[in-house]
């Protein structure tokens, strides 16, 4: 991690693509991967700067910058969907030579480790899915803005409105910070090329079929926020009338960022949760 810029970790060169990249913990066990959202401006660290310590007092934690996102490279004439972040996920894991791991996906990212879990189930352990995107729901108005950005210190300070219940924690220099990480040479255009109009095509293209998600094996901790107004509750719900190993918590007075307005708690059902396995 920079000293000047803590969004910046260390790189790798994962199936060809340069990755930027958090690596915390030593521990013996199974290493956890968190996968962050979509949201413009994200990164790997902003997205959990606030859980990455915490949950790697007792296990190794990976938390890179998937493909078109924050620090890793945008590779020209790349297609961004749902089997090339599949595709480079898993080539993160092998360039660090990691067998099988534990999922922690937020949003965008739990769509994301289901669609691993199907395609390699032997390579996962356990999943933690968070107001996560995955099966089919009606577009929301407030991921529909999200998936529409365009860059302006103003319109990312509306923004960013949608993402917490709790108004209180989005100061003006978190605003500033992530119009800046979205102004980036060459993010905005990545982005934009993502999850064009109309978009709920992008919505039914991150969704798994629903056979493959019933037919997963992995104990799966799925998290929610009750005022979620971007990935409603209800994909949550489904996710665990699919899953046969699941457990849901949801979370009063709490929007699509658990991992931010109840980091505590959240911190300790995830390690909680993963710690079982490792007694096992």
């Amino acid at each position: 991690m920079s000293a000047e810029n803590p969004e910046l970790g260390l790189r790798i060169d994962a199936g060809g693509i340069e990755t930027n990249y958090h690596d915390r913990g030593d521990g013996a066990g199974t290493p956890t991967l968190l996968i962050h959202g979509s949201g413009p401006g994200v990164t790997a660290w902003a997205n959990w700067r606030l859980n990455i310590e915490a949950l790697s007092e007792r296990r190794r934690v990976l938390a890179p910058d998937m493909v078109g996102f924050g620090y890793t490279e945008r590779p020209a004439r790349i297609d961004y969907n749902l089997e090339t972040w599949v595709k480079h996920a898993f080539d993160f894991l092998d360039a660090l030579e990691v067998p099988r791991a534990d999922l922690v996906g937020n949003s965008y990212g739990g769509a994301l480790a289901v669609a691993m879990a199907i395609r390699h189930p032997q390579r996962v352990r356990r999943l933690v899915l968070m107001g996560a995107a995955g099966v089919p729901f009606e577009l929301t108005p407030g991921l529909d803005a999200v998936w529409g950005y365009t860059p302006s210190v103003a319109g990312m300070q509306e923004l960013l409105k949608s993402f917490a219940h709790d108004h209180t924690l989005l100061s003006p220099e978190l605003a500033e910070l992530r119009y800046r990480a979205s102004v980036r040479p060459g993010y905005q255009e990545a982005f934009s090329s993502m999850f064009p109009a109309p978009r709920q095509r992008w919505v039914d293209s991150l969704a798994s079929d629903e056979a493959a998600i019933r037919a997963l094996p992995h104990d799966t901790l799925i998290v929610h926020g009750r005022e979620d107004v971007i990935v409603p509750p209800v994909t949550s719900r489904t996710f665990f009338e699919w899953i046969e190993r699941a457990q849901l918590h949801e979370f009063g007075r709490c929007g699509h960022w658990t991992q931010i307005e109840h980091a505590t708690r959240f911190n300790k059902l995830v390690g909680d949760f993963l710690d079982e396995a490792d007694a096992e």
